[in-house]
């Protein structure tokens, strides 16, 4: 199992986490000596790896629905694995002419927002409880930040959770509710709206990034973000990317 204690975060090699992939990390985190890598999810293995996880954590909570993650060019789905197992993964959805999924529920409400910029969603998101690890939940958010703002000029970042799972994103990331509980068909259960603003995770990086345990009295996940430096460094590989 992977422990919380003293990650370092390092520059992405061009190769992998043990050999595993031949697929290039976005960034690499050292956890204990230990390595996990955050991918961009672009080919069919690391979808099905993906989706694989997604199907398990959502039966375990009793979600029903098809979660299979599907090539999208309007999607980027994330990963975070250890030696080719993946035990992480998140993606963004980026508006289109065909909107985002939570438009079947929650239109009315986002429309609000599409006025002032353009907005994405993040779905998906699974992490193996086994992994007890508050640096893979943080790098996945903050690569998905990147994406979305850096890359996609994105202003607003949506979520729909389960009414009770609210607090934790509220408290760890930041979000603030846009629309109350309301039936999902996608999952069979209730879900409420939330919304975070790029803006505001910048300055939240720019004030608790990389600080990890030295910042005393935070609760959230912004120290277990990267650095102001380490983000800068992001960008730029994924730009390089392309």
């Amino acid at each position: 199992m992977i422990e919380t204690l003293g990650p370092t975060y390092l520059a992405a090699p061009s190769g992998d986490d043990g050999g595993a992939s031949d697929e290039p990390s976005i960034i690499d985190v050292a956890i204990n000596e230990r390595v996990f890598g955050i991918r961009a999810a672009d080919v069919d293995s690391q979808r099905n790896s993906a989706s694989m996880l997604i199907s398990k954590m959502y039966s375990w909570r009793g979600y029903s629905g098809n979660h299979q993650v599907h090539s999208d060019p309007n999607r980027i789905t994330l990963t975070a694995s250890d030696r080719g197992q993946v035990f992480g993964t998140l993606s963004l959805g980026l508006d289109s002419e065909i909107g985002l999924l939570a438009d079947q529920v929650f239109k009315d409400c986002i429309d609000v927002r599409r006025s002032a910029g353009r907005v994405c969603e993040i779905t998906k998101l699974a992490v193996d409880p086994a992994v007890k690890s508050k640096a893979v939940l943080a790098s996945l958010f903050h690569v998905a930040l990147i994406y979305a703002r850096d890359l996609n000029g994105c202003r607003d970042i949506f979520i729909e959770v389960n009414p009770r799972h609210r607090r934790f994103y509220e408290a760890m990331l930041g979000f603030q509710t846009v629309c109350e509980s309301r039936p999902n068909p996608r999952v069979q259960a209730p879900a409420v709206l939330l919304r975070v603003d790029t803006a505001f995770g910048t300055d939240q990086v720019e004030k608790w990034g990389g600080m990890q345990d030295k910042a005393v009295g935070e609760r959230s996940l912004f120290p277990w973000f990267f650095s102001p430096r380490e983000e800068a460094g992001i960008v730029n590989r994924l730009r390089q990317l392309g």
